[in-house]
């Protein structure tokens, strides 16, 4: 095996799904965040609930969740994995002007959940866009990053602030 800390590729640099039989089932942990900014008026439209296509939020949430689920299938070496929760917080942000979108993601597993959470977060900000398109093409989806990540044999990370 390689000393290479790109696992995902074999000694000859081939992709490969990283075999994880071997790793102890450990609770892990993911949080990631993102943010959606957008005009002070296209804001009110959901602070308001006036957008033309419903509860954004709520449709953003759900959506962020069956993000989570659905990350082996969307991104190929991803291990598909047993999810016991994941949480998303979406909250409007008047200072942005925005969303600020948050997504908790637990296993008990070999392998972590950072890639569900930040799918969680990706297609959440992509929900509201999508919800929101015809106010605002404009609005810009930034800042998606894991900020906390606990479980497995490389512990904790915490990004700074």
């Amino acid at each position: 095996m390689s000393d290479s800390p790109l696992t995902h590729f074999d000694d000859k640099g081939h992709a490969h799904m990283v075999d994880v039989s071997a790793k102890p089932v450990t609770d892990r942990v993911a949080v990631a965040e993102g943010r959606v900014v957008m005009s002070p008026e296209t804001l009110a439209l959901i602070v308001e609930g006036r957008a033309k296509k419903g509860d954004v939020l709520g449709v953003a949430r759900l959506a962020g969740i069956m993000g989570a689920k659905r990350t082996a299938d969307l991104i190929p070496l991803c291990h598909p994995l047993p999810i016991t929760k994941v949480a998303l917080d979406l909250t409007p942000d008047p200072a942005l002007p925005g969303i600020i979108v948050q997504a908790t993601v637990k296993t008990g597993g070999q392998t972590g959940v950072e890639m569900e959470a930040l799918t969680a977060v990706s297609i959440a900000c992509l929900t509201i866009y999508d919800m929101l398109k015809a106010a605002e093409k404009g609005m810009q989806i930034t800042g998606i990053r894991l900020v906390l990540k606990d479980g497995g044999k490389s512990g904790r990370y915490e990004a700074d602030t």
